[in-house]
């Protein structure tokens, strides 16, 4: 496997590693601009200044050993949303380096933040040599993986995160134990009962035949149609049958005499395929309308992405010459407490000198770890920001996709309702031939004549 940054998406271990050649596939594959910030954060043991040039040199060492993999890659992926400081990142690659057997051999560290299928993850990479100069051959990396998982537990414990199930037990993590999310039935909306007698005893009462009965029931959203039992049956956009006469509270008799024989009306399938007919080109539209706002959103959510990337880029970027400017600064300052000449000679003599270097390492520790928890501070605020705007991203993207699994879900049901059923077909098909033998003159045997 090679470093993929989706790992830590998808893949339930905090720690991914493997090894490798490739170095300047690599080198380019940590430096993706995909990522919307990328840092190299530490390049330890290499001749060279800048993150291709180290793994290429690694490349040029191997080539006098016979290792083709000569790089050991590793992926550090906390929890989503968890703030993880970059001495605790540090810390857990220092267990891994020693767990592994690469104590103080050349590495680089790698942090990224990027959005994944789940939300902004802040993740490291970790890249050492496996190439031992002095031996001129490659560490033996026995048992890698069993090794990382145990670390990841550790770490999972250690750190109070709530461990992934496949972590905690390897068998849950086999693929036929999963199970993709299954498609929600949509809950029928409930009408108020009281609504449907009121809606089909208006519509009675304002009509005085069978045209304007069932134009009054079309713009009230139920068709008039033939049923199997009930005799005159009112179809809802739903699909659901209504018995007129007790609807309208009249007797079958008065429904016959204003709207003719049942058998004159379309039968409730051939309502449904009306009903249908008429709804599914504005579940279309519907569809078209989502698709459209979807779109546009993501477009929206896709400029307030980038335009909080370039402003937090250019904050750490503020930072960074902030700390280096006083960086700078406090060394000239410690360096000033040392005094030339006679004085100098002096202050050695009587101990002064030394104090002041122990002073100034003091004060260079504190500073640096002051620096640190500036720069994880500002990393802490930026990745609360990201994981606001993406929350608000999937909360809009899974709202969106809800309403259209649930107009898929109902055009699917409306095709369906397009379709005559079984029964209705037995019945055509029946009617069709009591029809042909009554019109068929019957056949009679010779006269007894």
């Amino acid at each position: 496997r090679s470093i993929d940054c989706r790992h830590g998406g998808e893949n339930p271990m905090i720690l991914v590693g493997n090894q490798r050649g490739g170095a300047q596939n690599l080198a380019l594959h940590l430096l993706k601009d995909e990522n919307e910030h990328v840092e190299v954060h530490e390049l330890r043991g290499f001749a060279s200044n800048t993150l291709i040039a180290a793994l290429n040199e690694v490349h040029a060492i191997s080539r006098g050993t016979k290792c083709k993999q000569f790089l050991y890659s590793l992926s550090l992926n906390p929890p989503l949303e968890k703030d993880v400081k970059i001495s605790d990142f540090e810390a857990a690659i220092e267990r891994i380096e020693e767990k592994l057997g690469l104590t103080n051999q050349p590495r680089a560290i790698v942090f990224h933040t990027k959005e994944g299928p789940k939300g902004v993850r802040r993740h490291a990479h970790a890249v050492w040599s496996r190439i031992d100069t002095g031996a001129m051959k490659a560490v033996q990396m026995s048992f890698d993986h069993r090794k990382l998982k145990q670390l990841s537990r550790e770490l999972f414990i250690e750190h109070g995160w709530k461990m992934p199930r496949g972590l905690a037990n390897s068998q849950e993590r086999d693929p036929k134990n999963f199970t993709l999310a299954e498609w929600q039935q949509a809950k029928r909306i409930g009408t108020d009962p009281r609504a449907i007698k009121t809606a089909i005893q208006d519509a009675w009462a304002i009509s005085d035949n069978k045209a304007s009965f069932a134009q009054a029931m079309a713009e009230r959203g139920y068709e008039v149609a033939r049923g199997d039992r009930r005799g005159f049956v009112a179809v809802d956009v739903h699909g659901e049958v209504y018995s007129i006469p007790r609807q309208a509270n009249v007797k079958t008799k008065q429904v016959r005499e204003r709207l003719g024989a049942e058998a004159a009306l379309p039968s409730v399938d051939e309502a449904k395929a009306k009903i249908a007919a008429r709804i599914l080109p504005k579940l279309d539209d519907f569809q078209k309308w989502l698709v459209a706002q979807n779109q546009q959103r993501r477009r929206q959510f896709e400029r307030m992405r980038k335009n909080l990337v370039a402003r937090q880029r250019a904050e750490r970027q503020v930072l960074k010459e902030r700390i280096e400017a006083r960086r700078i600064a406090e060394t000239i300052m410690r360096q000033d407490r040392f005094r030339t000449g006679l004085g100098g000679i002096w202050d050695r003599l009587r101990g002064q000198h030394k104090q002041i270097i122990q002073r100034n390492e003091r004060e260079a520790l504190a500073a640096f770890e002051r620096d640190r928890d500036e720069t994880d501070q500002l990393i802490f605020r930026q990745l609360e920001k990201r994981h606001q705007l993406s929350r608000a991203m999937r909360k809009e993207h899974s709202k969106t996709k809800e309403l259209q699994q649930g107009l898929s879900r109902e055009r699917q049901a409306y095709q369906q309702m397009r379709v005559p059923s079984a029964l209705e077909e037995s019945r055509k098909v029946f009617l069709h031939d009591r029809k042909t033998t009554q019109t068929t003159p019957r056949h009679r045997g010779p006269s007894r004549e």
